[in-house]
């Protein structure tokens, strides 16, 4: 009775994870590949606080004492008008990621939801779309732009559109790719229900669909955000004048006019990376949750 009780016992207590050698290999290099991917930004982070002249000498040191200093950073805003790069960005990421969550999110469901001539045809076309890199429709672009005098200009908000237009087609078919992935897997009974009674396609879309839909619709948010705003090729292309610079197009002309002020670079790429970071840890769950939803939906 009593071997009978003891195994019931061993049987109710969790066996302890054993880590196979397999694992630990694995682990190894994710560690070493972690650290190789991080280090180097820290190491910039280490350096802008420092002179340039100590950056030569001595690039891995940690900053205390006397070796630290934040003349990078104040030269930096002295020089350059950080602030307004922050705005510019700010403007057309957003004016993006707005005008992509509504387009894509329409473009998907009609997709998804309608049978029309040429569905499929249209479907292969935003596939298609992904194949082609923006080097090879770059030119063609500017000069579409150019006619319509919104490039070279130092009107800022023309300048600012010169950029949105071609971010929002950039981002438009992956973003409809990850939507109609998710919006397959919905159930179209809320949709009948709220057609009886009497919502159009649209009420439906924003009523119904965006909100049972959010997590898929912050992933293409965040990473829309992020790609329009780290686009320095474009930026390149049609921002020419400063005052529409965004802050990756303003640390392009910082590393132009910066020389050998390693000091001062660094700094220059802490102030452009830093937003994006606090974006990633703010934000990593929706990213996360709205991946692994979407792919098992889909």
């Amino acid at each position: 009775m009593q071997s009978a009780k003891e195994a019931i016992l061993l049987e109710q207590v969790p066996a302890k994870r054993r880590f196979k050698p397999g694992k630990i290999v694995i682990y190894f290099f994710l560690s070493i590949w972690a650290l190789s991917t991080i280090y180097p930004f820290v190491w910039v982070i280490l350096n802008s606080f420092k002179r340039k002249g100590l950056i030569r000498s001595d690039s891995f040191s940690i900053p205390f004492g006397d070796r630290f200093t934040l003349e990078n950073y104040t030269t930096a805003f002295d020089r350059v008008d950080i602030l307004g790069a922050y705005k510019n960005s700010l403007i057309i990421s957003s004016v993006v990621t707005v005008a992509v969550i509504v387009l894509a999110g329409l473009a998907a469901y009609g997709l998804t939801r309608y049978r029309f001539r040429g569905r499929e045809f249209l479907h292969g076309l935003v596939i298609a779309s992904m194949m082609f890199p923006v080097f090879s429709t770059i030119i063609p672009v500017f000069r579409m732009m150019f006619r319509w005098h919104i490039v070279n200009t130092q009107n800022v908000g023309l300048s600012q559109l010169s950029v949105i237009l071609p971010q929002i087609a950039g981002n438009l078919s992956f973003a409809i790719v990850v939507l109609m992935g998710f919006i397959r897997g919905l159930s179209i009974d809320l949709e009948e229900a709220a057609y009886l009674e009497g919502y159009n396609v649209f009420q439906i879309f924003f009523q119904v669909i965006l909100p049972i839909a959010k997590p898929s619709f912050a992933t293409v948010a965040i990473f829309t955000f992020l790609w329009s705003y780290n686009d320095l090729f474009t930026q390149m292309f049609f921002l020419r004048y400063k005052d529409s610079f965004t802050i990756t197009r303003l640390l392009n002309e910082i590393t132009s006019i910066a020389g050998v002020n390693y000091g001062l670079m660094a700094a220059a790429v802490v102030l452009v990376v830093i937003p994006v970071l606090i974006v990633y840890v703010l934000l990593q769950k929706n990213i996360i949750k709205g991946l692994t939803v979407g792919a098992v939906k889909g």
